[in-house]
């Protein structure tokens, strides 16, 4: 096997799409068992278990927000890769960054559930993804600044307009941060305004 070492080399990028959806797509699977491992006290009737599962709202509520918010975070990944065509070192590191918040999820959903009446615990989750989405800003700003190596295809106004989109998550993900020990889980909300922001980014000159 012969080893590229000159700096500017680059990789293929099958390698990094197949394990990248590999842990999104565990990540993903692991939140259901925040709703297997949680155990009712003794059930005697319909009544009580429909009332067992009426006092356990915020979990179901906390398990689908991050399965939706990974599956955002995941669609975004699919679209970059559909752009990025080479990896360096730097790129490939920038992703495994990502991925580490991304297997965080699960436990930040749990702490985010059973301590939300703390301040750690309501901001949990909401800093999970925050520093989820600045890798992945971080990882895109990377391809642009390399863009002739790994953005080959893509035009110059082309890479910084999906960098704008990005950064619309980027500054909706810190305004949830900011808000979450207030409002806690709600607080993601705010990313109904992603495609407005988004709109209203590459409505602007270049950078």
């Amino acid at each position: 096997m012969i080893r590229r070492t000159h700096p500017s080399a680059t990789l293929s990028t099958t390698r990094t799409e197949a394990f990248t959806d590999g842990v999104f797509a565990i990540a993903a699977t692991l939140l259901v068992l925040e709703l297997t491992t949680n155990t009712f006290d003794a059930v005697s009737s319909d009544g009580e278990l429909w009332a067992a599962l009426l006092s356990e709202w915020m979990l179901f509520v906390n398990v689908a927000l991050s399965f939706v918010l990974l599956c955002i975070m995941w669609m975004v990944h699919v679209s970059q890769f559909e752009h990025i065509a080479r990896v360096d070192n730097v790129m490939i590191w920038l992703n495994n960054g990502r991925l580490l918040f991304i297997v965080l999820v699960p436990f930040s959903t749990s702490i985010t559930t059973e301590y939300s009446e703390f301040y750690a615990g309501r901001v949990m989750l909401a800093a999970n993804f925050f520093l989820a989405i600045v890798f992945s800003f971080l990882q895109w700003r990377w391809a642009v600044r390399h863009r002739t190596e790994i953005l080959p295809d893509l035009s110059p106004e082309d890479a910084v307009a999906y960098g704008r989109g990005n950064l619309s998550a980027l500054i909706l993900s810190g305004i949830v941060l900011v808000l979450s020990p207030f409002i806690g889980s709600i607080a993601f909300t705010v990313f109904l305004l992603d495609g407005l922001l988004t709109r209203q980014l590459k409505g602007k000159g270049d950078d």
